[in-house]
Protein backbone atom coordinates (compact mmCIF):
# COMPACT_ATOMS: atom_id res chain seq x y z
CA UNK A 1 0.00 0.00 0.00
CA UNK A 2 1.68 3.06 -0.79
CA UNK A 3 1.84 6.09 1.78
CA UNK A 4 -0.28 8.99 1.66
CA UNK A 5 1.84 12.12 0.82
CA UNK A 6 2.13 14.49 3.44
CA UNK A 7 1.10 18.24 4.00
CA UNK A 8 2.11 20.57 6.77
CA UNK A 9 -0.23 23.58 7.63
CA UNK A 10 1.64 25.72 9.75
CA UNK A 11 0.87 29.32 11.06
CA UNK A 12 2.27 30.98 14.72
CA UNK A 13 -1.34 29.59 16.56
CA UNK A 14 -3.96 26.95 16.11
CA UNK A 15 -6.87 29.68 16.52
CA UNK A 16 -5.22 31.40 12.97
CA UNK A 17 -6.04 27.83 11.25
CA UNK A 18 -8.99 26.78 13.00
CA UNK A 19 -10.52 30.37 11.94
CA UNK A 20 -8.83 30.79 8.26
CA UNK A 21 -8.12 27.05 7.10
CA UNK A 22 -10.25 24.14 7.36
CA UNK A 23 -11.83 24.58 3.94
CA UNK A 24 -8.17 24.04 2.58
CA UNK A 25 -7.44 21.43 5.24
CA UNK A 26 -9.82 19.30 3.94
CA UNK A 27 -10.14 19.52 0.79
CA UNK A 28 -6.20 18.04 0.58
CA UNK A 29 -7.74 15.76 2.90
CA UNK A 30 -10.38 14.32 -0.08
CA UNK A 31 -7.81 14.38 -2.28
CA UNK A 32 -6.06 11.80 -0.21
CA UNK A 33 -3.35 13.70 1.78
CA UNK A 34 -2.44 13.13 5.05
CA UNK A 35 -2.54 16.67 6.69
CA UNK A 36 0.00 17.73 9.61
CA UNK A 37 -0.29 21.43 11.60
CA UNK A 38 2.11 22.92 13.55
CA UNK A 39 1.62 26.33 16.10
CA UNK A 40 1.52 27.08 19.41
CA UNK A 41 -1.49 25.90 21.36
CA UNK A 42 -2.03 29.25 23.58
CA UNK A 43 -4.79 30.97 22.02
CA UNK A 44 -6.92 27.94 21.88
CA UNK A 45 -8.92 25.87 19.03
CA UNK A 46 -6.65 23.22 18.75
CA UNK A 47 -9.44 20.60 19.76
CA UNK A 48 -11.16 22.12 16.15
CA UNK A 49 -8.36 20.88 14.38
CA UNK A 50 -7.59 17.73 15.97
CA UNK A 51 -11.42 16.86 15.21
CA UNK A 52 -10.87 16.76 11.77
CA UNK A 53 -8.45 13.76 11.81
CA UNK A 54 -5.25 16.27 11.16
CA UNK A 55 -1.97 15.29 13.21
CA UNK A 56 -1.06 18.17 15.44
CA UNK A 57 2.51 19.03 16.27
CA UNK A 58 2.64 21.77 18.74
CA UNK A 59 5.28 24.71 18.74
CA UNK A 60 6.10 27.44 20.64
CA UNK A 61 6.34 30.16 17.93
CA UNK A 62 5.53 33.77 19.54
CA UNK A 63 4.54 36.81 17.43
CA UNK A 64 7.25 38.85 18.30
CA UNK A 65 10.54 37.88 16.85
CA UNK A 66 12.37 39.33 19.80
CA UNK A 67 11.13 35.81 21.77
CA UNK A 68 13.67 33.28 23.28
CA UNK A 69 11.08 30.42 22.71
CA UNK A 70 11.74 30.67 18.97
CA UNK A 71 14.87 29.28 18.98
CA UNK A 72 13.00 26.31 21.12
CA UNK A 73 10.48 26.35 18.20
CA UNK A 74 13.90 25.91 15.75
CA UNK A 75 14.65 23.26 16.91
CA UNK A 76 11.33 21.39 17.22
CA UNK A 77 11.05 21.85 13.85
CA UNK A 78 14.29 20.32 12.90
CA UNK A 79 13.24 17.28 15.24
CA UNK A 80 9.58 17.34 13.43
CA UNK A 81 11.59 17.86 9.70
CA UNK A 82 14.09 14.68 10.43
CA UNK A 83 10.97 12.57 11.17
CA UNK A 84 8.85 13.00 8.48
CA UNK A 85 8.48 14.42 4.79
CA UNK A 86 6.37 17.14 3.56
CA UNK A 87 5.42 16.93 -0.06
CA UNK A 88 3.81 20.57 0.48
CA UNK A 89 4.20 22.98 3.69
CA UNK A 90 1.97 26.04 3.88
CA UNK A 91 3.02 28.88 5.91
CA UNK A 92 1.01 31.74 7.17
CA UNK A 93 1.85 34.63 10.14
CA UNK A 94 5.55 35.91 9.36
CA UNK A 95 7.46 35.23 12.48
CA UNK A 96 6.26 31.21 11.80
CA UNK A 97 6.28 31.86 8.25
CA UNK A 98 10.25 32.94 8.72
CA UNK A 99 11.21 30.12 10.31
CA UNK A 100 9.76 27.32 9.08
CA UNK A 101 11.30 27.87 5.92
CA UNK A 102 14.65 28.36 6.77
CA UNK A 103 14.24 24.72 8.55
CA UNK A 104 12.41 23.23 5.63
CA UNK A 105 15.50 24.50 3.52
CA UNK A 106 17.86 23.27 5.97
CA UNK A 107 16.09 19.97 5.86
CA UNK A 108 15.78 19.40 2.50
CA UNK A 109 11.69 19.66 3.01
CA UNK A 110 9.49 19.60 -0.17
CA UNK A 111 8.07 22.90 -1.80
CA UNK A 112 7.31 25.93 0.59
CA UNK A 113 4.20 27.81 -0.39
CA UNK A 114 3.81 31.15 1.97
CA UNK A 115 0.35 32.71 1.88
CA UNK A 116 1.21 36.44 3.40
CA UNK A 117 -2.20 38.03 4.97
CA UNK A 118 -1.10 41.44 5.00
CA UNK A 119 3.04 41.88 5.15
CA UNK A 120 4.13 44.21 8.02
CA UNK A 121 5.99 46.80 6.18
CA UNK A 122 3.51 48.35 4.11
CA UNK A 123 3.35 52.35 3.16
CA UNK A 124 2.67 54.57 6.58
CA UNK A 125 4.29 51.72 8.48
CA UNK A 126 7.01 52.52 11.52
CA UNK A 127 10.52 52.68 9.67
CA UNK A 128 11.23 49.31 12.26
CA UNK A 129 8.65 47.26 10.25
CA UNK A 130 10.59 47.49 6.87
CA UNK A 131 13.81 47.05 8.78
CA UNK A 132 12.90 43.65 10.68
CA UNK A 133 9.89 42.50 8.15
CA UNK A 134 10.95 43.63 4.65
CA UNK A 135 14.78 41.98 5.48
CA UNK A 136 13.70 38.92 6.82
CA UNK A 137 11.16 38.10 4.00
CA UNK A 138 13.90 39.67 1.55
CA UNK A 139 16.49 36.80 3.26
CA UNK A 140 13.72 34.29 3.54
CA UNK A 141 12.97 34.86 -0.95
CA UNK A 142 15.47 32.23 -1.57
CA UNK A 143 13.55 29.56 0.62
CA UNK A 144 10.01 30.09 -0.80
CA UNK A 145 8.71 28.86 -3.69
CA UNK A 146 5.36 30.44 -3.84
CA UNK A 147 3.77 33.55 -2.83
CA UNK A 148 0.10 34.39 -1.68
CA UNK A 149 -0.90 37.78 -1.64
CA UNK A 150 -4.08 39.25 -0.85
CA UNK A 151 -4.15 43.21 -1.80
CA UNK A 152 -2.33 45.14 -4.51
CA UNK A 153 0.09 47.01 -2.28
CA UNK A 154 1.24 43.41 -1.10
CA UNK A 155 1.83 42.11 -4.64
CA UNK A 156 3.97 44.88 -5.52
CA UNK A 157 5.76 44.47 -2.32
CA UNK A 158 5.68 41.12 -3.79
CA UNK A 159 7.25 42.06 -6.79
CA UNK A 160 10.09 44.09 -5.04
CA UNK A 161 11.08 41.10 -2.85
CA UNK A 162 12.01 39.23 -6.50
CA UNK A 163 9.16 36.92 -6.72
CA UNK A 164 7.91 36.74 -10.33
CA UNK A 165 4.11 36.70 -11.90
CA UNK A 166 2.37 33.70 -12.06
CA UNK A 167 5.65 31.48 -11.68
CA UNK A 168 6.39 32.64 -7.97
CA UNK A 169 3.95 35.28 -7.40
CA UNK A 170 0.27 34.61 -6.85
CA UNK A 171 -2.92 37.36 -6.10
CA UNK A 172 -6.07 35.83 -4.08
CA UNK A 173 -8.89 37.77 -2.76
CA UNK A 174 -8.55 36.73 0.42
CA UNK A 175 -9.35 33.71 2.27
CA UNK A 176 -13.02 33.45 0.84
CA UNK A 177 -15.97 33.25 2.29
CA UNK A 178 -18.97 30.90 1.48
CA UNK A 179 -21.74 32.88 0.09
CA UNK A 180 -24.38 30.49 1.34
CA UNK A 181 -23.82 30.85 5.28
CA UNK A 182 -24.52 34.52 5.19
CA UNK A 183 -28.31 34.05 3.24
CA UNK A 184 -29.69 33.67 6.68
CA UNK A 185 -32.84 35.52 8.44
CA UNK A 186 -32.80 38.01 10.87
CA UNK A 187 -32.78 35.31 13.91
CA UNK A 188 -33.78 38.23 16.87
CA UNK A 189 -32.69 36.12 19.80
CA UNK A 190 -28.85 38.06 19.98
CA UNK A 191 -31.34 41.03 20.38
CA UNK A 192 -32.97 39.80 22.62
CA UNK A 193 -30.52 38.51 24.53
CA UNK A 194 -28.91 41.23 25.10
CA UNK A 195 -32.06 43.22 26.07
CA UNK A 196 -31.90 45.06 22.38
CA UNK A 197 -34.92 47.19 21.21
CA UNK A 198 -36.00 45.96 17.33
CA UNK A 199 -35.51 49.37 16.17
CA UNK A 200 -32.40 49.64 18.16
CA UNK A 201 -29.09 50.65 15.53
CA UNK A 202 -26.50 47.24 16.20
CA UNK A 203 -23.16 48.13 14.96
CA UNK A 204 -21.03 45.11 15.03
CA UNK A 205 -17.13 45.09 15.55
CA UNK A 206 -15.56 41.29 14.75
CA UNK A 207 -12.04 41.47 15.77
CA UNK A 208 -8.98 39.77 17.82
CA UNK A 209 -8.84 42.15 20.72
CA UNK A 210 -5.60 43.44 19.94
CA UNK A 211 -3.51 46.84 19.28
CA UNK A 212 -3.88 46.37 15.61
CA UNK A 213 -7.56 46.51 15.77
CA UNK A 214 -7.43 49.60 17.25
CA UNK A 215 -11.03 49.13 19.08
CA UNK A 216 -10.24 52.50 21.04
CA UNK A 217 -10.84 54.40 17.52
CA UNK A 218 -14.35 53.83 18.37
CA UNK A 219 -14.56 53.45 22.17
CA UNK A 220 -12.89 57.33 22.42
CA UNK A 221 -15.55 58.31 19.72
CA UNK A 222 -18.27 56.57 21.06
CA UNK A 223 -20.34 59.02 23.40
CA UNK A 224 -20.22 61.58 20.62
CA UNK A 225 -22.03 58.84 18.45
CA UNK A 226 -24.61 58.57 20.99
CA UNK A 227 -25.43 62.14 20.95
CA UNK A 228 -26.62 62.04 17.62
CA UNK A 229 -28.91 58.55 18.44
CA UNK A 230 -28.90 57.13 21.71
CA UNK A 231 -30.53 54.07 20.54
CA UNK A 232 -27.10 52.70 19.04
CA UNK A 233 -25.54 49.62 20.29
CA UNK A 234 -21.67 48.05 19.91
CA UNK A 235 -21.68 44.47 19.42
CA UNK A 236 -17.71 43.55 20.06
CA UNK A 237 -16.97 40.73 18.77
CA UNK A 238 -13.95 38.34 19.41
CA UNK A 239 -11.09 37.50 22.10
CA UNK A 240 -7.32 38.79 23.13
CA UNK A 241 -4.59 40.10 24.76
CA UNK A 242 -6.50 43.15 24.90
CA UNK A 243 -9.70 42.18 26.70
CA UNK A 244 -9.15 43.30 30.16
CA UNK A 245 -7.92 46.91 28.87
CA UNK A 246 -10.92 47.32 26.66
CA UNK A 247 -13.41 46.38 29.49
CA UNK A 248 -11.60 48.48 32.22
CA UNK A 249 -11.81 51.36 29.37
CA UNK A 250 -15.39 51.06 29.02
CA UNK A 251 -15.93 51.08 32.39
CA UNK A 252 -14.05 53.92 33.75
CA UNK A 253 -15.25 55.56 30.83
CA UNK A 254 -19.23 55.08 31.61
CA UNK A 255 -19.60 53.93 27.54
CA UNK A 256 -23.43 52.81 27.33
CA UNK A 257 -24.63 50.28 24.78
CA UNK A 258 -21.14 48.23 24.59
CA UNK A 259 -21.60 44.36 24.78
CA UNK A 260 -18.54 42.37 24.60
CA UNK A 261 -19.59 39.07 23.22
CA UNK A 262 -16.51 37.32 23.03
CA UNK A 263 -15.73 34.17 20.79
CA UNK A 264 -18.45 33.04 18.73
CA UNK A 265 -19.26 30.69 16.08
CA UNK A 266 -22.44 31.85 14.94
CA UNK A 267 -21.13 35.26 12.55
CA UNK A 268 -23.26 35.09 10.30
CA UNK A 269 -26.63 34.99 12.55
CA UNK A 270 -24.68 38.07 14.85
CA UNK A 271 -24.37 39.96 11.25
CA UNK A 272 -27.64 39.25 10.64
CA UNK A 273 -28.87 40.70 13.56
CA UNK A 274 -26.28 44.05 12.63
CA UNK A 275 -27.12 46.99 10.93
CA UNK A 276 -23.36 48.32 10.40
CA UNK A 277 -19.99 46.48 10.49
CA UNK A 278 -16.93 48.08 11.11
CA UNK A 279 -12.99 47.33 11.53
CA UNK A 280 -10.95 50.22 12.56
CA UNK A 281 -7.43 48.33 12.21
CA UNK A 282 -4.03 50.12 11.39
CA UNK A 283 -3.02 47.26 9.43
CA UNK A 284 -4.77 44.68 7.42
CA UNK A 285 -4.54 41.93 4.26
CA UNK A 286 -7.90 41.41 2.99
CA UNK A 287 -10.02 41.27 5.96
CA UNK A 288 -12.40 38.20 5.98
CA UNK A 289 -14.49 40.25 8.50
CA UNK A 290 -15.08 42.52 5.94
CA UNK A 291 -15.89 40.20 3.39
CA UNK A 292 -18.05 38.50 5.83
CA UNK A 293 -20.41 41.78 6.37
CA UNK A 294 -20.15 42.16 2.15
CA UNK A 295 -21.87 38.87 1.75
CA UNK A 296 -24.36 39.86 4.38
CA UNK A 297 -25.01 43.24 2.64
CA UNK A 298 -24.39 45.21 5.37
CA UNK A 299 -22.46 48.94 5.12
CA UNK A 300 -18.98 49.42 6.58
CA UNK A 301 -17.05 52.16 8.30
CA UNK A 302 -13.20 51.09 8.14
CA UNK A 303 -10.16 52.53 8.39
CA UNK A 304 -8.34 53.71 4.98
CA UNK A 305 -5.70 51.23 4.98
CA UNK A 306 -4.32 48.52 2.48
CA UNK A 307 -6.77 45.55 2.41
CA UNK A 308 -9.69 47.57 4.11
CA UNK A 309 -9.49 49.81 0.63
CA UNK A 310 -9.40 47.00 -1.28
CA UNK A 311 -13.04 46.09 -0.74
CA UNK A 312 -14.81 49.39 0.77
CA UNK A 313 -15.65 51.72 -2.14
CA UNK A 314 -15.70 54.91 -0.26
CA UNK A 315 -19.64 56.36 -0.54
CA UNK A 316 -20.78 52.97 -2.41
CA UNK A 317 -20.84 49.98 0.07
CA UNK A 318 -19.38 51.87 3.42
CA UNK A 319 -16.65 54.69 4.37
CA UNK A 320 -13.59 54.75 4.41
CA UNK A 321 -11.92 56.89 7.63
CA UNK A 322 -8.35 58.15 7.40
CA UNK A 323 -6.80 57.05 11.21
CA UNK A 324 -7.40 58.87 14.01
CA UNK A 325 -9.91 61.17 12.04
CA UNK A 326 -12.44 61.25 15.06
CA UNK A 327 -14.63 63.50 12.93
CA UNK A 328 -14.88 61.57 9.93
CA UNK A 329 -15.28 58.73 11.74
CA UNK A 330 -18.23 59.88 13.90
CA UNK A 331 -20.09 61.72 10.87
CA UNK A 332 -19.51 58.22 8.75
CA UNK A 333 -21.28 56.52 11.54
CA UNK A 334 -23.81 59.16 11.93
CA UNK A 335 -24.74 58.93 8.36
CA UNK A 336 -25.64 55.14 8.16
CA UNK A 337 -27.35 55.37 11.54
CA UNK A 338 -29.59 57.88 9.63
CA UNK A 339 -30.22 55.50 6.77
CA UNK A 340 -31.20 53.08 9.16
CA UNK A 341 -33.76 54.78 10.83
Amino acid sequence: MLEKKKVLFAATVYSHLAAFHKPFIKLLQDKGYEVHAAANPDHGRKEEIEEMGVICWDIPFSRSPYQLSNFTAVRKLIKLFRKYYFDLIHVHTPVAAFLVRYTAKKCKQGPVLYTAHGFHFYKGAPIQNWLIYYTAEKLARRWTDGLIVMNKEDYRNGQRLGFKENESLFFAHGVGVSLDQYSVNGDVNVREQLGIKKNDVVVTYIAELNHNKNHLFLLRNWKKILQYHSNVHCLIVGKGEKEKELKKYVEQNHLENIHFLGFRNDIPIILSNSDIVTLLSFREGLPRCVMEAMASGKPLVVTNIRGSRDLVKHGVNGFLVDLEDNESLIESFVKLINDCR
